[in-house]
């Protein structure tokens, strides 16, 4: 994935040749993740500088649909300052300047201010990702995050799709809120960060 859209990459299998093409990926000056169902492998050329446990949650059947108590638009480039700047100070993950190209993105305004968001990241056949949940401190329980998943993932599922998220175990009240939209656990994955750097 390009550093601007994601810092993702994979290996095609743990054999010599797709290990250095993985090495190959990290750039000097910056990092790649490596999301594994176990630890990533020893990739010759680079280190693991840190390594963080995932959820991985899978959507069969979501709760029905409600009439949300406020307005969701769907964002686009025009908005993507605002969204950067938006997943920068909350962290709800890995966002970049052209991250939200990847997928479609909804978004709650207040007095003209972005103040949550919800959108599509990755697209393995048959399933689409729901990322980049996240409302700002200030507008923190009012149920902008539950309603803009369910928006994002009933989008996923009306095209046939399966829609399924990330999320860090320690995240109770997210956890509790995706469950409650009929998301379940999967699988529990380690995303290891790798670097050129020492």
């Amino acid at each position: 994935m390009a550093p601007d859209y994601g810092l993702f990459a994979a290996a095609a299998d743990h054999s010599d040749d797709s290990l250095a093409a993985l090495a190959a990926l990290v750039p000097e000056d910056g990092e790649v993740a490596v999301v594994e169902t176990d630890g990533a492998p020893s990739v010759p050329g680079v280190a693991a500088v840190s390594q963080m446990q995932l959820c991985q949650m899978v959507a069969g059947t979501l709760a029905p649909a409600e009439a949300a108590p406020f307005d969701v638009e769907d964002l686009g480039e025009a908005d993507a300052p605002e969204m950067l700047s938006l997943a920068t100070l909350t962290r709800p993950g890995p966002f970049f300047a052209h991250t939200h190209r990847l997928g479609a993105f909804v978004g709650v305004r207040r007095e003209g201010r972005l103040v949550a968001m919800a959108g599509e990241r990755l697209k393995p056949l048959g399933f689409t990702e729901v990322s980049a949940v996240c409302t700002h401190p200030d507008h923190r329980g009012r149920g902008y995050g539950g309603v803009l998943t369910r928006v994002i993932a009933g989008r996923i599922q009306a095209r046939g799709e399966t829609p399924f998220l990330h999320v860090f175990p320690d995240n109770k009240g997210a956890i509790a809120i995706y469950e409650a939209l009929g998301f379940a656990l999967r699988k529990q994955l380690t995303v290891t960060i790798l670097s050129r750097r020492p």
